[in-house]
């Protein structure tokens, strides 16, 4: 399938913008060029708090969301955001939480994590999974079920839903009912079919994704399995999963991997493959309409999970 003529769309905008030298630029430098853009109204929640969560040793903040009907007991999904660990924030992804709310009726509580290279591997991971550690322990204040939990990302921040699973089984809990994997992170292979199709010309470039490696853990070839989590040796015992990933997207292909790799584990996987699509659109839906059923149905699918 070719593009999908709203991405193509997209991308004739986006190439109207000065380019970025990943050579030289810095991640302040690029965190100020991805500054939020409002590409209409956001999607309409109930509720909207701002919120800090206290962990050990410091503190972060979060936004919490409830839709329409959430009721005072409402699941809860944990979002991370993307932007290779070095950009993105609640408030680049939060048009992208909202919808997520609306789709899957829970609460959702997006994580403001702290972004390398400033605070590298781990420090990311460990602040999303002691963020679930602090939802459980703070579910009466939130008004949420803390046995009804899940974990949700794009990008970098699937890459981090992913390994919070892990660490969550590994540690003996929180138990979680899904894990929505949106074109997740899973491997440092820049070498694999999708990589080298779609190299660059799709928003996500090869180049981009090996500097935001090199910000996260330095040396990629020795990730951490808790980063490169396609490496992981045991993915047995986890969630049930959704993996989402886009045609014209350079991390098509280890999505793909992730999901056969868990599936090859024993877990139970619906994976889906958005044709004529490219890296993000799951976020430029305001941009790209055609990205609505994906949301839809990847909130249907939250949905399920919490009422198995």
């Amino acid at each position: 399938m070719t593009l999908n003529p709203q991405v193509e769309a997209l991308l004739g905008f986006f190439a109207q913008m000065p380019p970025v030298d990943y050579e030289t630029i810095t991640p302040e430098a690029l965190r100020e060029a991805n500054r939020p853009m409002q590409m209409g109204p956001p999607p309409a929640v109930a509720e909207v708090r701002d919120l800090t969560l206290d962990l050990p040793g410091r503190s972060i903040a979060a936004r919490l969301y409830k839709p329409e009907g959430a009721g005072e007991n409402a699941p809860l999904v944990l979002f991370y955001h993307g932007g290779g660990w070095v950009i993105g924030s609640i408030e680049t992804h939060d048009a992208s939480a909202r919808a997520l709310a609306v789709a899957s009726g829970a609460a959702v509580l997006s994580v403001d994590y702290r972004l390398a290279p400033e605070t590298p591997f781990p420090g990311p991971l460990d602040d999303c999974h002691d963020a679930l550690l602090w939802a459980v322990d703070h579910a009466a204040d939130l008004g949420i079920d803390k046995h009804r939990l899940a974990v949700a990302g794009d990008s970098a921040g699937g890459n981090l839903a992913a390994a919070v699973a892990i660490r969550a089984r590994d540690a003996g809990g929180p138990k979680l009912a899904h894990q929505l994997l949106i074109y997740p992170v899973t491997d440092t292979n820049f070498e694999n079919g999708s990589y080298t199709e779609n190299a660059e010309g799709y928003f996500l470039t090869t180049r981009m994704m090996q500097w935001f490696w090199a910000h996260y853990v330095g040396d990629h070839a020795n990730a951490h399995p808790e980063a490169a989590v396609l490496q992981h040796a045991d993915l047995s015992g986890l969630p049930p999963a959704t993996v989402l990933v886009a045609q014209y997207d350079p991390l098509r292909d280890e999505g793909l991997d992730y999901a056969e790799a868990l599936k090859q584990a024993g877990v139970p996987v619906e994976t889906e493959l958005a044709p004529g699509m490219i890296h993000g659109f799951f976020s430029m839906f305001e941009a790209v309409p055609d990205a609505m059923p994906y949301i839809e149905r990847a909130g249907a699918r939250l949905k399920a999970a919490f009422a198995a």
